[in-house]
């Protein structure tokens, strides 16, 4: 098994490659990756930050991998600095991908309602484009918004499955995460998400409040990990959310700076449990 990671490397902060890697790796299954971007530290909450952008080094890797005749069981693509780099991912695919394998996207565009700098609606559209020619999509709820045209401020849980709708139009598998919940009077964290046959599904946490960075690359990296093992969407679903709440649960309970991201190297040890029982 072998899987291809499209993402950028930010050097401090724990997400995209840095993130990606060591999770789908520890799974048992042989990751490569492609950077598109290398920075300092990510965008988030940190000022000063350096951003390379390697879209000019990426065709002639691509030419370098084709003369080795490399193929991929999975390729997942995450951040993309530009349109251009949104086709390169499409030719990537094309190139790539080997026949019946799965092209997984984490359209990585916003958080709290609201587009990371430098994306705009264009892109926006663009990355819709990309979600057409996927097997499965990641995006978080601001994300999901986006991607279907929904007003983030007024979303509430009745809105779910009409996002999950039109989210299927785009792409057959779709799993958002950073839904909202009541159950039992709480508030929880959930999952929404289809499976194969089309049924809608959801799987919910306990909500940790407060604001963590490198979440989503976690859970769309062990969601990654878990379907390379052979596990069903239903468990790879719950096995992914429920290490990500614990890392996050970690990470508060350590005190530690949330634009540092998630410590999850303490429940990853669970983590690669869970999924070798579930993979039997």
């Amino acid at each position: 098994m072998r899987i291809l990671a499209i993402n950028d490397i930010s050097c401090v902060g724990k997400c995209s490659l840095t993130v990606a890697l060591p999770i789908i790796s520890a799974c048992g299954v042989t990751c490569d990756i492609l950077p598109t971007a290398i920075l300092s530290t990510h965008t988030g909450c940190f000022q000063g930050y350096t951003f390379r952008d390697l879209s000019e080094d990426i065709p002639a890797i691509l030419a370098h991998w084709k003369s080795l005749h490399l193929q991929y069981d999975i390729i997942v693509s995450g951040y993309l600095g530009s349109i251009d780099q949104i086709e390169m991912v499409k030719q990537v695919k094309t190139d790539l991908l080997k026949e019946g394998g799965l092209f997984i996207v984490d359209p990585v565009m916003g958080d709290n309602g609201i587009l990371y700098s430098h994306f705009d609606k264009q892109f926006v559209n663009e990355m819709k484009g990309l979600c057409k020619i996927a097997d499965v999509i990641v995006p978080n709820l601001t994300e999901a918004c986006f991607l279907t045209d929904t007003e983030y401020k007024t979303v509430t849980e009745k809105e779910y499955p009409a996002i999950l709708a039109k989210l299927r139009e785009l792409c057959p598998s779709p799993s958002v995460t950073g839904c909202d919940i009541v159950k039992d009077g709480n508030v929880r964290s959930a999952v929404f998400y289809t499976d194969k046959a089309g049924q809608l599904k959801s799987y919910a946490t306990e909500k940790i409040e407060g604001a963590f960075h490198g979440a989503g690359d976690v859970y769309a990296s062990a969601l990654v990990g878990a379907l390379a093992r052979g596990i069903d969407m239903d468990k790879a679903v719950e096995i992914s959310a429920d290490f990500t709440k614990n890392a996050i649960a970690q990470t508060k309970k350590d005190g530690t700076e949330a634009r540092y991201g998630l410590n999850s190297e303490s429940q990853m040890l669970a983590f690669l449990e869970n999924v070798d029982k579930a993979a039997k």
